[in-house]
């Protein structure tokens, strides 16, 4: 780099500094979606195929529609808080994937994928629009925890909510929020939730949080979840996870509680590997273990940043068969339209 001085003397100074480019252009500094071909399919020719038509295609979509669905978060913004500006990074995403199940004996089908958010940040700092296409409070705890284990039709319908969230803060450390909303049905269901988050470091290798959440659905009736869980980096780019969460269910006047332990390790610029182990449990009859579960997912970046295919082979050894083994291993492909969500 060249650089102008003049210090003392009357005359500008010419100086030399020198700058190590391959610490500036190492791989791990540039974006992750930097990598999308080889270096030696630089200068290729694309040929023509329907998978090069198909992906042409989904490029396309997400190009067009991405921005409709920011476009959307922003409009909503401005409408609600009256403001001529919207702020930036909201969280509206549409999220929209195939996924393909197979098990003993029976074979694979693709099941379309649906789900979305509008989460809007109005003018007022504390008050929020959350718009989801599920009730987390109205999905079983062992169904949650085996989410990418599954397929649409084999997860529970909890209709659209939306809300208005109310965001204080306890002391200097605990993030609390409110919601106040409705299932949007005919007729309309109203419920309330409170959530309390709180996180803190132990020993300078481990990092603790724990959540606290209460909520009132008019036909569910009242529940409440305690969700503590840790985590620490290993040698070798792994990452450790543990989580425990125990629940109560008032309909079954029952508590269902998991235990989970998981790793996590980026394999390069395009994959993620996570394994995972988990133990079920409730507390009526008495209490006892429902079931036991192991799955490895395997995250790959197709395309840029919003374009991933998933492999979830996994062994659940439910109660009700006796803990017999089941088997399954599922291939799904998602699409992220927008939003600044977690997309690992």
């Amino acid at each position: 780099m060249l650089t102008w001085g003049s210090a003392q003397a009357t005359e500008p100074v010419l100086q030399v500094r020198d700058i190590a480019i391959p610490e500036v252009l190492a791989p791990e500094r540039l974006p992750i979606g930097f990598y999308t071909f080889e270096p030696d399919e630089f200068w290729a020719e694309p040929r023509d195929s329907w998978w090069m038509r198909f992906t042409d295609w989904v490029i396309r979509q997400e190009r067009e529609h991405g921005q409709t669905v920011q476009s959307f978060g922003a409009w909503a913004d401005r409408t609600l808080s009256g403001s001529s500006r919207a702020l930036p990074n909201n969280e509206s995403y549409l999220r929209l994937g195939f996924a393909a199940e197979s098990e003993y004996a029976n074979l694979a089908q693709f099941e379309p994928e649906l789900r979305f958010r509008l989460d809007v940040p109005t003018a007022e700092e504390k008050l929020r629009l959350v718009v989801e296409s599920e009730s987390e409070e109205l999905i079983p705890l062992a169904e949650r925890e085996r989410d990418r284990q599954l397929t649409e039709p084999d997860r529970t319908e909890t209709e659209t909510t939306g809300a208005l969230r109310f965001l204080t803060q306890v002391g200097d450390a605990i993030n609390l929020s409110t919601d106040i909303g409705g299932r949007l049905r005919l007729p309309p269901e109203m419920f309330w939730r409170m959530t309390a988050r709180k996180g803190w470091s132990v020993g300078g290798d481990w990092a603790v949080n724990l959540q606290q959440r209460l909520y009132y659905y008019h036909t569910e009736g009242w529940g409440a979840r305690t969700r503590l869980g840790s985590n620490r980096a290993l040698e070798n780019g792994w990452h450790y996870y543990n989580s425990s969460e125990l629940e109560w269910v008032h309909h079954d006047r029952k508590f269902v509680a998991a235990h989970i332990h998981s790793l996590r390790k980026r394999l390069n610029t395009r994959s993620v590997i996570t394994p995972r182990i988990g133990v079920l449990g409730e507390s009526q009859p008495s209490w006892r273990t429902t079931g036991f579960f192991a799955d490895i997912t395997w995250r790959y970046r197709m395309y840029e940043d919003w374009l991933f295919a998933e492999l979830v082979p996994a062994l659940d050894f439910p109660r009700e068969d006796g803990f017999g083994d089941k088997a399954s291993v599922i291939f799904r492909i998602e699409m992220y339209f927008s939003g600044t969500i977690d997309r690992d």
